[in-house]
């Protein structure tokens, strides 16, 4: 499964102490190494709950590889960290699965790893996760958000669910409501549905377009993620209303008596990456990701803030 992820760069075999990646100079006239590190929070714990693991490979990959998109990056390799009480190949192998089949779909080399039995910290079937990611980026082509400006539009990317962030309040909302939700496959399926994975659709989009800002809607929400992109001299105003959001949003939000300002404070609420772009742009922008078989929307825009404002607005029209 490894190997299946092996890119021409990489020189050295799986099982070493480290691994050698060699660089294509010739690809790049400044390149820029950008690199980042997540896990997939709490909702391991489901993932054991309803043995369920592989999804929680793709996660892993993709809550690092969507953050390292937000700078423009292209990934190259990937670094796993597994650490359980004891090592299961039942359990182990599905997680492995998930990885690679995940770096495969962005190009990326699963470069290697580490696999800790840690019997004093982890019992019965826990383990716990950690993914560690490096890409690159021509240095006039870095997407930091410094270009966006009053007037660009906002598109959002559908998400493919709740992602790898607000599990601790789906766990906490589920608890209540055990005697519905215990024995329901399709219910887990569309809580457990993995991260979806953004790299090819937006560096291709990059190549053909100015695109000026990139926010991945992770931990924060809706309203925490797109004003750490934004200029100071911006505000975001983002309208709910403009995409349907999933259903099972709404089912956690009834079933937990959650007010709509903590869900967008949680939870992506179906969109799960957005781009700021030039508003003359965005239909073809949207036409390109129709083609791409991607869900996405016009949701908002960029204005201009008043020193005293706060920097996102949002409301439903």
């Amino acid at each position: 499964m490894v190997k299946a992820t092996k890119r021409p760069e990489v020189l050295s075999p799986i099982g070493g102490f480290a691994g050698l990646f060699q660089l294509d100079l010739k690809k790049y006239k400044q390149p820029l190494l950008v690199s980042s590190t997540d896990g997939v929070g709490t909702k391991l714990k489901l993932g054991i709950e309803w043995n369920m693991v592989e999804g929680l490979g793709q996660d892993l990959v993709a809550m690092s590889a969507n953050d390292l998109l937000c700078l423009g990056a292209e990934p190259l390799f990937f670094l796993d960290y597994f650490a359980t009480g004891k090592l299961t190949l039942e359990q182990a192998i599905p997680v492995i699965r998930g990885i690679t089949k995940a770096c495969k779909a962005i190009n990326c080399t699963l470069l290697g790893g580490e696999t800790a039995e840690m019997p004093g910290v982890y019992t019965g079937k826990d383990f716990d996760l950690a993914g560690f990611i490096v890409g690159v980026v021509e240095k006039n082509k870095v997407i930091e958000g410094r270009a966006i400006k009053p007037g660009d539009s906002i598109i959002g990317l559908a998400s493919s669910g709740f992602h790898s962030n607000g599990f601790s309040l789906v766990r906490k909302v589920l608890d209540r409501k055990k005697i519905e939700t215990a024995h329901d496959p399709e219910l887990h399926k569309k809580i457990m549905a993995p991260t979806k994975l953004y790299v090819q659709q937006v560096l291709k989009l990059k190549d053909k377009f100015d695109i000026r800002g990139i926010a991945h809607i992770t931990g924060g929400g809706l309203l925490e993620n797109i004003p750490r992109i934004l200029p100071a001299n911006c505000k975001a105003i983002i309208d709910t209303g403009s995409w349907p959001r999933p259903e099972i949003f709404q089912k956690i939000q009834e079933w937990g008596e959650i007010e709509e300002t903590e869900m967008q404070r949680v939870f992506n609420c179906g969109i799960g990456l957005m781009l700021v772009v030039p508003t003359s742009q965005a239909p073809a922008i949207l036409k390109s990701l129709k083609a791409m078989k991607e869900k996405a929307w016009v949701i908002g825009e960029v204005v201009k803030r008043k020193s005293s404002e706060s920097n996102i607005e949002v409301f439903s029209s």
